[in-house]
């Protein structure tokens, strides 16, 4: 499959997984996620390793590293554990080296999974680290932490965060994170989305803050997109949210 030119792009997906659930769910092998490219149109999916969530961040960043090769639309977000940058900054240092950055293009974390809320240090000084190694760095959020996550954002010079999930039934508190910060987006996936959230916020901040992602493997891609075409995106909106934003916070 040839590599994707800027020109036909017209759909990024920034927060999606490869690799299998603890759920009882067939999801493993990175052909769902091409199958899922091919089925939805979707033109470069940013993925991280289940394994390095759940589980072992740096062996699940490895084991994405095998994978991505699969298809040159997969794009890598690297796993950070807040409770072990040490290990975290083996990781950016080794799989950044060389041309990483052209497989490697943002960070991953997950603040329930990691135990490691949004207003400690802990999380603060991961964002740190994957500012200092230039990585746009995508965040859990759920209810008021996505509040919290602006202030991290606020606190650490040349950030660059994106709230995932934008706060899920926390979504009405985003104008006030956006206002609190401009080195934050949202990006808001949900398996059980409010009707006209996406309408609303966008009335509100416009579309420059953001993007669209869909929690791929775990949930269809379906539900995402259904979301953004039920908020009637104009033109100018859809083509923001859909791939112009990310292309620019991502490098792509």
């Amino acid at each position: 499959m040839p590599e994707p030119s800027l020109g036909a792009i017209v759909l990024i997906d920034v927060h999606a997984h490869w690799g299998p659930w603890f759920f009882s769910m067939d999801v493993g092998p990175v052909d769902v996620n091409i199958e899922l490219m091919d089925r939805f149109g979707i033109d470069i999916q940013l993925v991280s390793a289940i394994e390095a969530i759940v589980y072992d961040a740096p062996v699940g960043n490895r084991s994405l590293a095998a994978q991505l090769p699969a298809d040159p639309r997969l794009r890598g977000m690297i796993v950070v554990d807040p409770r072990r940058l040490d290990e975290a900054k083996a990781d950016l240092r080794e799989l950044l080296a060389g041309d990483g950055r052209t497989r490697w293009v943002g960070a991953k974390i997950h603040t329930e999974y990691s135990r490691t809320p949004i207003d400690s240090p802990a999380m603060q000084a991961a964002i740190e680290l994957t500012t200092e190694y230039g990585l746009p760095t995508l965040v859990h959020t759920w209810a008021g932490n996505v509040v919290d996550l602006a202030d991290v954002a606020d606190r650490v010079p040349d950030a660059r965060v994106i709230a995932g999930h934008m706060g899920a039934p926390g979504w009405p508190l985003v104008p006030e994170a956006a206002s609190r910060s401009d080195r934050i987006w949202f990006e808001p996936c949900w398996s059980a989305p409010d009707a006209n959230r996406i309408r609303w916020i966008l009335d509100q901040l416009g579309p420059s803050r953001l993007m669209f992602g869909t929690d791929a493997t775990l949930i269809d891609p379906s539900v995402a997109i259904g979301a953004f075409e039920a908020a009637n995106l104009t033109p100018t909106e859809h083509e923001a949210i859909m791939w112009q934003n990310a292309t620019t916070l991502f490098t792509l």
